[in-house]
């Protein structure tokens, strides 16, 4: 068995009314000055049970982001206004952009240096304050793992990677995510499933994150369309914090591959949403890696509710059609071109992708400059 390494939060607490918990742990916890970043879409169901807890002793600034993908100066504007609040808690409710945010700052806040200098795995120091992180999509897995993304003024994406970066607590209560409207419960939905698809397909794959990536699998498969017809499902919601927790749990150990390589410049150079961008390009990077891994993806496919035996390949194919069904059922685009993605842009976004090495060491099968070309050309 090959070495492998998780790092997870000192206290996981999982189901609805997880917030309630929270705000009673926290409060009772000494703690004097909180700095609360709140995604704007859940700031007003968070605000007010949080703003509870200012009193004579306690302080609270709740700080609402702004919507998309953060920069490097959107981290700056944040840390700053915690250094200013001289905070002793971050707390961060949202989706994974919030807490990235939230992770980096409770994390830097004493920092002198640049956040610059810490891209890259395992540059970041230990220190900073206790961090909570709550999250109110079932998508990203941040909640529980070791990175952070930011994008550089040149449009690429950089992850900030630690074990430092994991929370201290972690609360996740699937009453967050009701009322998530159905394409972000889609985008965010199959963002989770691809996290689980991608670890257990994985050049590092190992046993115990392949236990928690197929059940992450299943999970997600039977509910994301349930949630995304209601909801107000809160089992389908449940169902798909818990996988998405698992979505989360193997992105520190194992890591996603080349869909998140190929999926992170049509976020930066497009403005697509991550999720979308995900499931764009995942069809098309299972059939390219499908020859390479048969088996793995076959039991993919099991997970997702194939029940036939026979040949690995075959089976594989029938959960990539599943996987095809299910980006169609919920209304989500299947095409570059449903997007607004110029074919001419196809050479550029390949080029954009070689340089998420990081990621693209992980695929089952390697990605050249003329693969990624191929796939984005099918996808288009």
């Amino acid at each position: 068995m090959e070495r492998i390494e998780f790092n997870y939060p000192r206290k996981l607490v999982l189901g609805a009314g997880s917030l309630r918990q929270a705000i009673n742990d926290i409060s009772g916890m000494g703690f004097r000055r909180l700095f609360i970043l709140v995604d704007p879409a859940i700031s007003a169901k968070v605000g007010g049970p949080f703003g509870k807890l200012q009193n004579g002793s306690v302080d609270v600034s709740i700080y609402t982001t702004k919507k998309g993908e953060p920069g490097f100066a959107d981290y700056e504007t944040i840390v700053s206004a915690a250094r200013s609040f001289n905070a002793d808690c971050v707390v961060g409710v949202g989706g994974g952009s919030v807490l990235d945010l939230a992770k980096l700052t409770a994390r830097l806040i004493h920092e002198k240096r640049n956040v610059s200098e810490f891209v890259g795995n395992g540059l970041m120091p230990k220190g900073g304050v206790y961090l909570v992180c709550m999250p109110s999509t079932s998508g990203s897995g941040s909640e529980v793992s070791p990175n952070a993304i930011l994008i550089e003024r040149a449009g690429d994406k950089m992850g900030i990677i630690s074990p430092f970066l994991v929370p201290d607590a972690v609360y996740v209560d699937p009453e967050l995510t009701v009322g998530m409207p159905p394409s972000v419960t889609a985008y965010t939905g199959l963002d989770a499933l691809t996290h689980c698809i991608e670890a257990y397909t994985n050049r590092f794959a190992h046993p115990m994150a392949d236990a928690l990536a197929l059940e992450g699998v299943r999970l997600i498969a039977g509910s994301l369309k349930r949630a995304f017809d209601n909801g107000s499902n809160l089992k389908a919601r449940s169902d798909m914090a818990l996988g998405s927790l698992y979505g989360g749990m193997v992105l520190g150990p194992v890591n996603t591959a080349a869909v998140h390589a190929l999926a992170y410049p049509l976020g930066t150079k497009f403005k697509i949403p991550h999720g979308l961008s995900n499931a764009l390009l995942l069809p098309y990077v299972i059939e390219y890696n499908l020859d390479a891994a048969p088996d793995r993806y076959a039991a993919v496919a099991r997970a997702m509710g194939v029940t036939r035996n026979g040949d690995s390949r075959e089976v594989a194919a029938e959960g990539l059609n599943i996987i095809k069904s299910l980006i169609r059922e919920c209304d989500v685009p299947t095409r570059l071109s449903q997007v607004n993605i110029p074919e001419s842009a196809i050479e550029d976004l390949a080029a954009s992708a070689m340089k998420v090495q990081r990621l693209l060491k992980n695929n089952i099968r390697e990605v050249g400059l003329a693969d990624a070309i191929a796939i984005y050309k099918k996808a288009f």
